[in-house]
C-alpha cells in the first residue's frame, strides 16, 4: 500500500453571471435576488460579458426605446456566442413576460426566456442549457388563462433572498410589498407583465426587512406599482399602507422609509398623517400625475380628474407642510392637442413638483390604448412638447432649491458621488453624495468613512438637481432626531 497521502478532491470551478438591468426599482430588485439565488449555485458576479458563463438581460417593455435596447444588446452578444456556445444567454423581465417565444425567433442564439413571476427557475434553467436544453421558456399566465387564483400565483415572485452587493449603496435596499396592477391605464403594458395586484403577508415583509437590517441596510425604499393602495386581508384582518409603516417603524436599525409609486386617488389622510407621525417616514411622495387634462386622463382611463389630483396636493401640503412631491408625465398620448399640453404646463407650475419624470408615449402592443386610438402626435411635436415641460420643471426645481441656501439639513450618506468616480478619485478624501429625507441630492468634499452615516450638511450652492454643502463636524444624527423636513 503506498505512503503517498491522498490528494483532496479539487474545489469546483468557479462559474462568472453578467448581468445587466434596465427599466424600474422593480427590476433592480429583481436583479439582486436573482444574483442571490444563483450565488447558492457556485456564481459570483464579473463586470465583463466575455468573462461570464452566464449572461441575464434583465428588460423593460414600459417604452418601445427600452425594448429596441435590450434587443440591440442581445445583438451585439451573438458574437461572444458564436465563438463560445457553451456560454448561457438568458433573457428575463416585462419583455421576456410580453414577447414570450417571439424573443427566440428574433434572436435565435438565445438559450431561456423567463418572466417576472418565474424568476425562482433560473438556476435549474441555467443548468439545463448547460446539459444542451435549448430555448427554454417559462413565464406566468396570462390574464385570461385561468382562473384568478392560478393567474396570481404564477406571477408571484419567489423567495426573498437578498444580495448586499448588488445594491448601489449597501445602506439602503428597496423591499416589495406589492405586485402587478389592476388599473389597466390603457397606455400601460405592467398588469399584462407583472399580472394582477395583490400585496404581500406583512409577516413576510416584516422578515425580510429585519434581514435588510441585519445586513446594515439603514433606509428602505417600499415597492408597488400603486404602493398606497398595499392591501392584505388575512382572515378576518386586513392590513393596510398606514398599518404596515407602523410596523416596519418599530425595526431596529432601519432610520429612513420612504414608499413608491403612489397613486393618487389612495393618499389618504390616514395615511398622511402616520408618514407625519412617525419620525422615521420620509415626507416625500412621488405621485404621477401623467396629464393636466381631463380628456387626456380619461383616454388613459387614469381614474382621477385634475381636481382630485389637486385636492390630494392640497391635502399633502395641509398635513405634511415642507413635503417634496414628485411625478410622472406622458406627453404626446394619443389626441393630445396643444390646449390639452399647455394644461399639463399648467399643472406643473401650480405643483411644482420637486422633480418630474417625463416620457414621450409610444404605442404598447397590447394595450387597449394600442387597440383604440391612434397614435397621432407626430413625434416631432412629442419631443418638442418633452424639452418644453423640462424646462418648466427645471426653473420650479431651482427656485425651490433656492430656499435651501445656507440651511443645515441631514444627510444619509451614500458614498462617493458620481463625479467622484468618473474622475477617479481615490484614498479617504473624495467628493460624497447623500440624500436628504425629502429625497434631495447633497453632495460635499468628505471623507468615505462617513459613508452610511446620518450627518448634518451646510448648503452653499444649488442647483435644479443637486445641492453643495459642507460639513462643519463629524457628529453624527441621532437615528431618530425629530427634525424639520428638509
Amino acid at each position: 500500500m503506498s505512503d503517498l497521502p491522498i490528494p483532496s478532491p479539487l474545489p469546483p470551478a468557479t462559474k462568472h453571471l453578467y448581468i445587466e438591468t434596465v427599466g424600474c426599482q422593480m427590476n433592480v430588485l429583481d436583479s439582486e435576488m436573482v444574483v442571490a439565488s444563483l450565488r447558492k449555485s457556485g456564481y459570483v458576479l464579473t463586470a465583463k460579458p466575455e468573462d461570464a458563463d452566464a449572461i441575464l438581460f434583465n428588460t423593460c417593455s414600459v417604452r418601445e426605446h427600452a425594448e429596441e435596447k435590450a434587443y440591440h444588446n442581445l445583438f451585439h452578444l451573438k458574437q461572444l456566442k458564436l465563438q463560445n456556445p457553451d456560454k448561457i444567454l438568458g433573457v428575463m423581465g416585462c419583455m421576456a413576460q410580453k414577447d414570450q417565444k417571439a424573443i427566440f425567433d428574433r434572436t435565435p442564439f438565445v438559450d431561456l426566456v423567463v418572466g417576472p413571476g418565474q424568476l425562482h427557475r433560473i438556476p435549474e434553467m441555467i443548468e439545463r442549457a448547460r446539459a444542451g436544453e435549448k430555448h427554454q421558456l417559462a413565464v406566468s399566465l396570462s390574464r385570461r388563462d385561468g382562473n384568478v387564483d392560478d393567474i396570481k400565483r404564477s406571477h408571484e415572485t419567489f423567495d426573498p433572498l437578498r444580495d448586499p452587493e448588488m445594491r448601489p449603496t449597501p445602506f439602503q435596499a428597496y423591499l416589495r410589498i406589492q405586485i402587478g396592477c389592476d388599473k389597466f391605464c390603457t397606455y400601460c403594458i405592467v398588469p399584462l407583465t407583472r399580472g394582477p395586484e395583490q400585496g404581500r403577508a406583512p409577516a413576510q415583509i416584516l422578515a425580510e426587512a429585519k434581514v435588510l437590517a441585519s445586513q446594515g441596510c439603514k433606509e428602505i425604499v417600499l415597492l408597488g406599482q400603486t404602493v398606497n393602495s398595499y392591501r392584505f386581508v388575512e382572515r378576518d384582518k386586513t392590513t393596510r399602507m398606514s398599518d404596515l409603516l407602523r410596523q416596519l417603524h418599530e425595526i431596529e436599525g432601519i432610520v429612513r422609509i420612504k414608499f413608491v409609486t403612489n397613486y393618487p386617488k389612495d393618499m389618504t389622510r390616514e395615511l398622511l398623517e402616520t408618514v407625519r407621525d412617525l419620525p422615521k417616514c420620509s415626507p416625500y411622495l412621488h405621485v404621477p400625475a401623467q396629464s393636466g387634462s381631463d380628456s387626456v386622463l380619461k383616454r388613459m382611463k387614469r381614474g382621477y380628474t385634475t381636481a382630485d389630483y389637486y385636492d390630494m396636493m392640497e391635502r399633502i401640503h395641509d398635513i405634511l407642510p415642507g413635503a417634496a412631491v414628485s411625478s410622472d408625465f406622458i406627453v404626446g398620448f394619443c389626441g393630445e392637442t396643444e390646449e390639452e399640453f399647455q394644461m399639463t404646463m399648467d399643472l406643473v407650475r401650480r405643483c411644482r413638483f420637486k422633480n418630474s419624470f417625463i416620457f414621450q408615449y409610444s404605442v404598447r402592443p397590447g394595450t387597449r390604448g394600442a387597440e383604440i386610438y391612434e397614435d397621432d402626435v407626430p413625434e416631432e411635436v412629442k419631443h418638442r412638447r418633452n424639452l418644453d415641460l423640462l424646462d418648466v420643471q427645471n426653473k420650479i426645481s431651482l427656485e425651490d432649491n433656492l430656499r435651501f441656501m445656507g440651511q443645515k439639513v441631514e444627510i444619509l450618506v451614500e458614498g462617493p458621488s458620481k463625479w467622484s468616480v468618473r474622475k477617479g478619485q481615490t484614498g479617504d478624501l473624495r467628493q460624497m453624495t447623500g440624500r436628504t429625507r425629502c429625497d434631495r441630492i447633497v453632495v460635499w468634499d468628505g471623507n468615505v468613512r462617513q459613508a452610511g452615516e446620518l450627518l448634518m450638511v451646510q448648503i452653499t450652492d444649488v442647483y435644479a438637481f443637486t445641492l453643495f454643502g459642507m460639513v462643519e463636524t463629524t457628529e453624527v444624527v441621532p437615528e431618530l432626531l425629530q427634525i424639520s423636513m428638509l
